[in-house]
């Protein structure tokens, strides 16, 4: 009789045998960018190194950047842009957006990789804005012309610094009327009272309007805004002030001006709205 010197094995122990093999087997480099998956003894172990903490890269671009003017807004385009990207123009809030990943006709992308021009008024606009409308003392209509000289077109910055000190010397008179000139300035009658004199006649004559040069955005070219002047005389003392001729159109012109330049370096087309 002939006995077989090979011994049967349990199932237990075939399983150990296979454990044994493999912790003795040398470990295997996993690659970076891919999905493994391994059968254990609790079933199937999936291992991820998709990851950007594995890739050292994000998986897509995302996030939105804010730039300021229109040359800037051209550099991250021209970097970032695709044919798919699309491109908005939102004139009450002075932007223009571009969704870099926008959604292609057959295709869903994530839109989130975004690029935004927001506008920012300059101070100068600012500060012409704020006094629009308003009627002040002499000598501040005076020191709010000195600081402003270089905005200062038509009269001459020279000529309207003048007019200025004019009201500065004649910020302690009574004045008694003003009076619209053929010329079409203005011109003011006043009285100087001198201790132990008679009071001195005199005359204050300023252009009835005057033209001011501004940049409404920063970047943005420059534009003449007509500004008429304004007064009042109460209680003797002239108020004086003006008044800007329509900037809310001046500004819709400058944005519309720069939603032009920025149509002219791209060849995506610029839509009226904003992106969802």
């Amino acid at each position: 009789m002939t006995y077989s010197t090979e011994l049967a094995s349990t199932p237990g122990e075939a399983q150990t045998i296979v454990d044994t093999a493999l912790l003795a087997a040398r470990p295997a480099e996993l690659e970076p960018g891919k999905v493994y998956a391994f059968h254990t003894r609790q079933g199937v172990h999936k291992v991820d190194l998709t990851g950007p903490e594995h890739t050292g890269t994000p998986p897509r671009k995302q996030g939105t950047t804010t730039v300021r003017d229109a040359t800037s807004f051209a550099a991250y385009f021209d970097k970032h842009a695709d044919s798919d990207t699309e491109v908005y123009a939102d004139a009450e809030r002075l932007t223009i957006t571009a969704v870099l990943d926008a959604h292609q006709a057959d295709t869903a992308r994530w839109s989130g990789h975004r690029l935004t021009l927001a506008l920012r008024t300059t101070d100068a606009w600012k500060q012409w804005k704020e006094l629009d409308g308003k009627l002040v003392s002499q000598e501040q209509f005076a020191e709010f012309l000195e600081d402003h000289l270089p905005e200062l077109l038509e009269p001459a910055a020279a000529e309207m610094l003048e007019i200025a000190q004019s009201f500065q010397a004649t910020s302690k008179v009574d004045f008694k009327s003003g009076t619209r000139l053929a010329t079409g300035q203005r011109q003011f009658e006043y009285v100087e009272t001198v201790t132990a004199k008679a009071g001195q006649k005199g005359q204050l004559t300023i252009p009835e309007t005057f033209i001011v040069g501004l940049v409404p955005f920063d970047g943005s070219q420059g534009y003449k805004v007509t500004a008429r002047l304004r007064h009042r005389i109460v209680d003797t003392q002239l108020r004086i002030g003006y008044k800007l001729e329509r900037p809310g159109d001046i500004l819709a012109t400058a944005f519309g001006d720069v939603v032009t330049a920025i149509g002219e370096a791209i060849e995506q087309p610029v839509m009226n709205g904003s992106p969802a």
